[in-house]
């Protein structure tokens, strides 16, 4: 067993741009599932360093010689265990439930709420217990019955970015292709859709893309896909079927932003093909952030050029007695109206599923 290095294997610096850990740490109940012991398997023959844990939750020997150096460390480390708590969040307003196959994120995107909501935990965890999760989604499904249970696979990950380790993604959707009254959602930044082109979806799942404009995805969103490649997959999975989506995430205002937004509804246009048009949705968010969030971020990424200013901006309270500064509602008006415009001049049909 390699403990020793935090350097790139050769065999992973030559893999395609999908996610490759520099460090992986497994639970050893993971290796009595089959999906534990596949990825034990690609991770000896990768060459990549593993330790032992007796627990997901709890990764305190990271190295690095400051917290920055272990964030940025933790943010390339993969941890292999088991989904214990069976009982699903809910995830509005996106879907009914949020189905829980990974945690973390292998993207630094300034902006993103995992910031805070992950804390000190921001390696990547993924369970390895598909068959019980799935059951857990089932029995939802039929306590609602006969209404339809929607479940989001991308609250707390990118899934999309993990799918070409674990395969958890074509499990759920093909468990969801039989269930008339279950639908699955995810979003991701990633393009990595090839190894989902070809499952039987029976339409039961939506695949939505984080799109923005270019100064957007240039500064604030290293580590993820590139545009193009996004526009892409997006028209991949069009033409598999899949009823398709995209969130545009966070909607921020910067100098030029008219322009930048309406290159991307133009280019989104132009890459689609034309049968995808129709029954697409949006999901428009306008950037937020709260005092904790601005602490981390600026000591995270401190040369960031995101706008925190709280002075501009409006405080709105949230369900739970904490809330977030927003936008003025000028400027928020403006953009929803913008943007909605752009939308609807280029996608006529599309449905816009809310603002926030």
């Amino acid at each position: 067993m390699s403990t020793t290095t935090l350097e790139r294997p050769a065999a992973a610096r030559k893999a395609a741009s999908s996610f490759v850990p520099e460090l992986v740490f497994f639970e050893p109940a993971a290796l009595e599932y089959p999906k534990g012991k596949r990825i034990m398997e690609w991770v000896q023959q990768t060459g990549i360093p593993y330790r032992m844990t007796t627990s997901h939750n709890r990764i305190t020997n990271l190295p690095g010689d400051s917290e920055l150096e272990q964030y940025k460390i933790a943010k390339r480390t993969l941890v292999v265990g088991l989904r214990k708590t069976l009982k699903f969040d809910t995830s509005k307003p996106s879907a009914e439930y949020a189905i829980p196959i990974a945690t973390g994120c292998m993207g630094h995107c300034h902006y993103c709420y995992l910031q805070t909501t992950l804390g000190a935990k921001p390696y990547i965890r993924v369970y390895v217990n598909t068959d019980e999760i799935i059951e857990a989604a089932r029995a939802y499904i039929a306590e609602r019955e006969p209404e339809i249970t929607r479940f989001e696979a991308a609250c707390t990950s990118d899934p999309v970015g993990l799918e070409p380790i674990t395969g958890s993604l074509a499990e759920l959707i093909e468990f969801m292709a039989d269930q008339e009254h279950g639908r699955l959602r995810f979003v991701t930044k990633f393009h990595h859709v090839d190894s989902l082109l070809g499952l039987r979806h029976n339409g039961h799942t939506r695949i939505r893309f984080s799109v923005n404009d270019k100064y957007v995805i240039k500064h604030f969103e290293p580590s993820t896909s590139r545009f193009e490649d996004r526009i892409e997959a997006a028209a991949k999975v069009a033409r598999a079927g899949y009823p398709l989506g995209f969130i545009v995430a966070p909607i921020i205002w910067h100098e030029g932003w008219e322009e930048g937004y309406a290159e991307l509804f133009a280019s989104l246009a132009e890459a689609l093909p034309r049968d995808a048009h129709a029954g697409l949705t949006f999901e428009l968010i306008q950037h937020r952030f709260t005092k904790t969030a601005k602490g981390v971020i600026e000591k995270r990424y401190p040369k960031t050029k995101l706008e925190m200013d709280i002075e501009k901006r409006k405080y709105k309270w949230g369900r739970w007695g904490q809330g977030k500064y927003v936008y003025p509602d000028e400027q928020a008006d403006a953009l929803r109206m913008y943007i909605s415009e752009r939308i609807f001049d280029h996608f006529p049909d599309a449905t816009i599923d809310y603002f926030t």
